[in-house]
């Protein structure tokens, strides 16, 4: 524990980490410390509830006071030490470009590599630092080599930039996709796997899986059916956009062939950031969307050849690293998880309120979406947002129509009152 402490104060202390000058603004960070020490000492359960700690750490970040932002998932705002960190190396970059680029920040990638995979839980040879999650996956989707008539299984609920590209892949080379449909809210793990497991034929050769579902937030037995996977020579392919840093897990647990994500979603690190995961034997098995050298058929290394990219964003997702440490992988889960069981609890008995995702705990997180009978999710979106300045995610996708509800750890319980007497403003009319 005395570590873990040393590590904070370190962190965000450190000359130069925060860019502060003046005595209240150093005030402020040695008090955001403190609050990090404190949280330490407590259980999940008991830290998600301590509104005071929570309330100083929410300093860390520089969010607008002029509108209720719960739409993290889509991207999240960076504490002020990732932005700092973040403008200090462009700045340093530019002063001469293509030294200090390429023969200085660009060997920060290995150190950065093994601080990813350390996170994640894997080899750091198996993991690549690339922009996001879309990348990631289409890199896999577009890699493996398939041929007409191969199928892959995936549901109508996956993210449109995978579904696209899929789809673009049937067009090209004849593959054949096989849609699972579920009814909504999902309520079985169960149900899940017994569709996965009824739609394998001796043709299968990929299970795509979003482990969380983006429209809704479930969480999809993703374990479960990468063991099915495994079990049936099938590759498993994970999108995990929104689980990373926002669940308490590591990528190794899941036992996946391929998992990417983005780094500036939960993790809160700069925007235009993400990993991508290949087992290590897998690597050899797909091909690179921009081409590598042919030394590098099984090196992680040949999905980073983009040519020019920003080091200086790059190299501040080290700062988002240590901020995601510094409250912990657990006490952050419970924290999330604390923020939408308050909402939900308080709108499940105002008539006409209608949910999109289970309220059981075990399959949402902190992303949840709600409905109003007789409105789209437009009109409620913009209800919310004119009554109240509360920013939301409008969702209208298969069977869901409804808001998308995603707090951060920055957001106050304040902001979840405000959203509660705004639903009600709103199922009112």
């Amino acid at each position: 524990m005395n570590n873990r402490r040393s590590f904070i104060r370190k962190t965000f202390l450190t000359a130069g980490t925060l860019s502060i000058g003046s005595l209240f603004q150093k005030s402020i960070a040695a008090d955001i410390v403190d609050a990090f020490k404190e949280l330490n000492t407590l259980s999940p359960e008991i830290a998600a509830q301590n509104e005071e700690l929570w309330a100083r750490i929410q300093q860390a970040y520089t969010a607008s006071n002029q509108i209720i932002n719960l739409n993290n998932g889509g991207v999240s705002p960076q504490p002020k030490i990732v932005q700092d960190a973040a403008n200090r190396y462009y700045t340093y970059a530019n002063e001469a470009p293509s030294y200090y680029m390429w023969r200085i920040l660009d060997q920060g990638r290995e150190p950065l590599r093994n601080k990813l995979a350390a996170l994640a839980g894997v080899n750091s040879e198996e993991l690549a630092i690339n922009r996001n999650t879309t990348e990631a996956i289409n890199t896999v989707i577009f890699g493996l080599n398939l041929k007409a008539g191969d199928e892959v299984v995936l549901t109508k609920y996956d993210y449109p930039n995978m579904i696209n590209a899929w789809k673009q892949r049937e067009k090209r080379d004849g593959i054949v996709l096989k849609w699972l449909d579920f009814n909504i809210p999902m309520e079985s793990d169960e149900e899940v796997i017994e569709k996965f497991k009824g739609a394998i034929t001796p043709k299968t050769k990929v299970f795509h899986i979003t482990h969380m579902i983006n429209w809704t937030g479930h969480i999809m037995p993703a374990k479960a059916l990468c063991a099915l996977a495994k079990a049936n020579g099938i590759y498993s392919i994970v999108d995990g956009a929104h689980t990373f840093a926002h669940l308490d897990f590591k990528i190794s647990e899941l036992g996946c062939d391929f998992f990417g994500t983005s780094l500036h979603k939960w993790l809160c690190a700069p925007f235009g950031t993400g990993l991508l995961y290949i087992r290590k034997e897998r690597i050899k098995d797909i091909w690179p969307l921009l081409a590598s050298p042919e030394n590098q058929v099984d090196n992680i290394r040949k999905f980073e050849n983009i040519g020019t990219r920003s080091f200086a964003i790059e190299q501040a997702i080290g700062s988002a690293i240590d901020f995601h440490n510094a409250i912990g992988a657990a006490r952050k889960e419970a924290r999330l998880k604390y923020l939408k069981q308050f909402w939900v609890d308080q709108v499940k008995g105002i008539d006409k309120v209608k949910f999109y995702t289970s309220t059981k705990p075990e399959h949402s997180g902190a992303l949840f979406n709600f409905g109003i009978e007789g409105m789209d999710a437009g009109p409620v979106h913009n209800s919310l947002f004119s009554t109240h300045k509360i920013h939301t995610s409008p969702i209208k996708w298969e069977q869901v129509n409804g808001p998308r509800i995603t707090p951060h750890v920055y957001t106050k319980k304040y902001d979840m009152e405000r959203l509660v007497e705004a639903i009600n403003v709103v199922a009112s009319k």
